[in-house]
């Protein structure tokens, strides 16, 4: 599907126009009046997809529309009614948001699971950016339990700039407990390592019944010529814990991509999230360069770029010029792989050619080269630190357990903190896997990599590549209990988590 929208119409766009032109460029929801009392009503639902020409039963958290996911507009709370409408017990995170401890969408004895049929409440203010929600139990998350967030400033508004919103996934078409048990040998399952809060029941993991895929990951490869060097260097890495049967954009892949029609020479704000379960992708814009200006919701002083590395969580916001007329594929590429998906930006009238789901060389793995360089309009007030923490990610692909210091999650050691505290993480991966680490309830500051110190970006997702550490620093001031753990949803699921805990709540 495609479709023709000018930079000013598309600001003006009603939650009506947006259910009449379908998915493509997933439109934000207006609302038509300036009342936001009444909540927006969100369900989880079970849908049909179709990939590669293969149906499959996915989930979707979708408006009453039927269009996924929520964009607020500046002043806008967020307050939200979810309705669980699938047949199992369901929990939404919020990622990205820094609500209050209970309304942060992850389950534990203060806060129980969605059963079928029941719905829970959400009301407070959001967090301005880019950002997602997506299933925090079992492996729902890898059957697209995912959608967009995204809450718009009055910058953005005034902007005359076209918005486009894309959400990547890897997909399968089998169960993912069995692409769990494949890995650890049956040794564990979901049911037994799930990302839930102590207290709940540990069962979900997304039960429909799915057939075939090809199991033939963790495969290593050493970094390719070019890259910034790490201590990893002279060493094999491990990339890719799975091989998926196809890697989606919108839910679409580049067999059948979705073409969002834009304006010739104008600009485009590409809104892009990595919403795959275990898979970070390069960003590359071929024939066009783009500024980034932010990084998981957050302003950075705007780097232009050709291509940029994203890994799972993590978003960016890329601001592109386009130069003349034509097609323009958007593609994500698979790290360390030949594997990609993407979309297409399409002036008026322009003709779309086909672009090869296999490009013609491997992708590089991803490093902390861009990290390094990138500076925060918003940075954290200049203080020393009250407390740190210094933590090693541990585990192996042999046997499939992933840890932090050694401790899988059942038997995890709380990172202990008090309301007030500027809290200095520190984190060192003894693993020959990259894991991108996700703090909830908090934006940190990137403040060193690999013991160099920097005036990194803000962020809630950030990567710590194998064998190297990166440092991080984030004020104590939303109490609570919150998980810090690895979003790749596999080594999550085997024991990499732990928590951010405040006095009160100890």
């Amino acid at each position: 599907m495609s479709r023709i929208v000018s930079r000013r119409q598309f600001l003006a766009y009603s939650s009506a126009a947006a259910a009449v032109a379908g998915t493509a460029g997933i439109l934000p929801l207006t609302r038509a009046a300036a009342d936001t009392s009444a909540p927006t009503d969100l369900r989880i639902v079970q849908r049909n997809l179709e990939v590669l020409g293969k149906p499959a039963k996915v989930f979707g958290i979708v408006r009453a529309n039927g269009q996924p996911g929520l964009f607020l507009q500046p002043d806008e709370r967020f307050n939200v009614n979810l309705l669980n409408q699938v047949g199992e017990d369901a929990v939404i995170h919020w990622h990205g948001m820094t609500p209050p401890y209970l309304q942060d969408g992850v389950a534990d004895s203060k806060r129980p699971l969605i059963v079928p049929g029941k719905s829970a409440a959400y009301d407070f203010v959001p967090q301005p950016g880019t950002h997602w929600m997506h299933s925090h139990h079992g492996l729902q998350e890898q059957l697209l339990m995912a959608a967009p967030l995204i809450v718009r400033t009055k910058e953005d508004v005034a902007a005359d700039v076209q918005e486009v919103t894309v959400l990547l996934h890897d997909f399968t078409f089998k169960n993912p407990v069995d692409v769990l048990n494949g890995l650890t040998k049956g040794s564990t399952s979901a049911a037994s390592h799930d990302m839930s809060m102590p207290g709940m029941d540990m069962s979900g993991g997304g039960n429909m019944n799915m057939p075939g895929m090809d199991m033939s990951g963790g495969s290593t490869m050493k970094m390719e010529s070019g890259q910034t060097m790490s201590p990893a260097d002279s060493m094999q890495m491990d990339l890719n814990d799975v091989n998926y049967d196809a890697y989606l954009a919108n839910d679409r892949t580049l067999e059948d991509p979705e073409v969002v029609r834009v304006e010739r020479n104008g600009r485009v704000r590409l809104r892009l999230i990595n919403g795959a379960t275990s898979t970070a992708f390069y960003l590359h814009f071929l024939d066009l360069s783009g500024d980034l200006i932010a990084v998981d919701g957050n302003p950075i002083k705007p780097v232009n770029i050709k291509r940029i590395g994203v890994s799972m969580g993590q978003r960016i916001d890329v601001l592109i010029t386009l130069p003349r007329s034509g097609s323009f594929p958007i593609l994500a590429q698979r790290e360390g792989d030949t594997a990609r998906t993407g979309i297409i930006l399409a002036s008026p009238g322009a003709s779309v050619g086909k672009v090869d789901s296999v490009a013609s060389r491997k992708s590089e793995t991803l490093d902390l080269s861009l990290e390094a360089t990138l500076r925060p309009l918003q940075p954290l007030s200049a203080r020393a630190a009250d407390v740190t923490h210094k933590i090693q990610l541990t585990g192996s692909m042999q046997p499939y357990v992933w840890s932090i210091d050694g401790l899988t999650w059942e038997n995890h050691r709380p990172l202990k903190v008090s309301e007030g505290q500027r809290v200095v993480v520190e984190m060192v991966n003894q693993t020959m896997m990259a894991h991108p680490m996700h703090l909830h309830g908090h934006h940190f500051q990137v403040i060193g990599i690999n013991g160099v110190p920097v005036n990194g970006a803000v962020r809630d997702t950030v990567l710590v590549p194998a064998m190297a550490s990166v440092s991080v620093a984030f004020d104590a001031h939303n109490p609570g209990r919150w998980p810090l753990h690895c979003h790749n949803l596999l080594h999550m699921a085997t024991g990499m988590m732990t928590e951010v805990v405040y006095d009160q709540y100890a």
